[in-house]
């Protein structure tokens, strides 16, 4: 039996048709988790859908109103990239929900895991980038709300800047300084955080988003950056932003996509580089005592086994630390 709950549901499945975004990730992840005897069933929790009221939480009425009433514009749903239906919305609340499952859970264990959500790119008015509710904004929001926490930090290390994240959680200043580092990539640090989250990004500075409103520590990454360089940059970016910031709650967006074949991504990790990418977060965080609320958001393998392992890797990083 592990030591921390695995928030999951086959509903989790998004209807999108043939897309690059692996609908039947989540259910193979599921399947693997058991199949190797990483988890077994009793480890698994099954989330409730969020209501309207918690995705209002991160979201406008309006924006709300549209997706449950199907009024999207057609330019809207373009943005989003992927094509809406209700069963679309489904289970986008029910992301949400496992992401509030997750985080009260992590409260509880130190650390717990939504297999899915991670939606970064969901601003507070639209969707985009396959993005319709940012589930993690939701739930650090419903945390909040409940008062079992006053601060968190968000850790995003898809490959793909969270947009949306530093939208619904702007720095309350936009005065940008150089993170120190002899590495060739730029980062740059607002110097004064949002009072109740702080946010963090490492991604591919030449990739999707094409704009990347700031984060209170965003990292940009050059093309190519390999594991050392990589694992470097989190250090630095964790070190930084956890003198500055005192988290009662790390939110871990554990993306797969920095991986070396990923069709979406251009940076050059490998799937042993992402599992001490995980390791070195799980290990920072518990040393200092924050608990840590996982997703997986994205992850394009050409192989969609290797994503699958990605993710894997990450419950056993914290099976191995947090055991």
């Amino acid at each position: 039996m592990l030591p921390f709950k695995l928030v999951y549901s086959d509903d989790y499945f998004l209807p999108i048709g043939a897309h690059v975004f692996p609908a039947e990730k989540y259910k193979l992840i599921h399947d693997r988790l058991l199949t190797t005897g990483v988890a077994e069933p009793s480890d698994f929790a099954e989330p409730k859908p969020a209501t309207d009221d918690d995705i209002r939480l991160a979201h406008t009425a309006e924006y709300v109103r549209k997706l449950r009433t199907g009024t999207l514009s057609a330019a809207e749903e373009m943005l989003m990239e992927i094509p809406y239906s209700k069963q679309l919305v489904d289970a986008f609340w029910l992301a949400a929900g496992g992401s509030i499952l997750a985080a009260e859970s992590a409260l509880r264990d130190g650390v717990a895991f939504n297999i899915g959500g991670g939606f970064h790119h969901a601003y507070p008015d639209h969707g985009e980038g396959f993005c319709m509710v940012h589930d993690v904004a939701v739930a650090i929001r419903r945390m909040q709300k409940d008062k079992k926490i006053q601060r968190a930090m968000t850790v995003d290390c898809d490959v793909h800047h969270g947009n949306g994240t530093a939208a619904i959680f702007p720095p309350s200043k936009a005065s940008l300084n150089r993170l120190p580092s002899a590495l060739p990539g730029t980062a740059k640090v607002s110097s004064e955080a949002n009072d109740s989250v702080f946010t963090i990004s490492l991604h591919q500075a030449n990739n999707y988003p094409a704009i990347k409103p700031p984060s209170s520590i965003d990292v940009n990454l050059p093309d190519g950056t390999t594991d050392d360089q990589y694992l470097q940059w989190l250090d630095n970016a964790l070190s930084s932003g956890l003198r500055q910031f005192s988290p009662d709650l790390i939110c871990y967006i554990a993306g797969a996509d920095p991986y070396r074949e990923d069709q979406l991504g251009g940076l050059a990790l490998t799937i042993e580089g992402l599992r001490k990418r995980d390791e070195l977060l799980f290990k920072v965080a518990k040393a200092r005592g924050i608990p840590v609320m996982v997703t997986y958001a994205g992850g394009y393998a050409r192989r969609v086994e290797d994503t699958v392992t990605i993710h894997c890797n990450t419950v056993g990083a914290a099976k191995e630390i947090f055991r």
